[in-house]
């Protein structure tokens, strides 16, 4: 059963940047774009558990902070390669407040 989590204002995340989140159980990486989206991941890259959110973010792609692995926000995929993040949906309201949607396989 999927439930939502509302996990505090856009202001708190500078466009271009990510930070992490404590929610429902577990650590989230949410990504401000330049473009004002946002966009939830597995807080640690599965390539070797770097800091997603200390990582480059350029439009919809993250690189890595540890080994420059290119990951693509929308899709979880990274370059040139089958590793891929766990993304989970984010949306904004209209109050510019995000809220995240975890499964209940997602929460623990």
């Amino acid at each position: 059963m999927a439930q939502e989590h509302k996990i505090g204002g856009l202001a708190q995340i500078p466009k271009g940047e990510g930070r992490n989140f404590r929610v429902g159980g577990r650590t989230v990486a949410v990504f401000h774009t330049q473009a004002g989206e946002v966009y939830a991941t597995q807080a640690a890259c599965p390539h070797r558990n770097g800091p997603l959110a200390d990582g480059l973010l350029g439009g919809t792609t993250l690189i890595c902070p540890l080994h420059e692995r290119a990951f693509d926000l929308r899709s979880g995929e990274e370059a040139g390669s089958d590793c891929r993040l766990t993304l989970y949906p984010a949306r904004l309201m209209s109050d510019h407040s995000i809220v995240l949607t975890l499964s209940g396989d997602d929460a623990g």
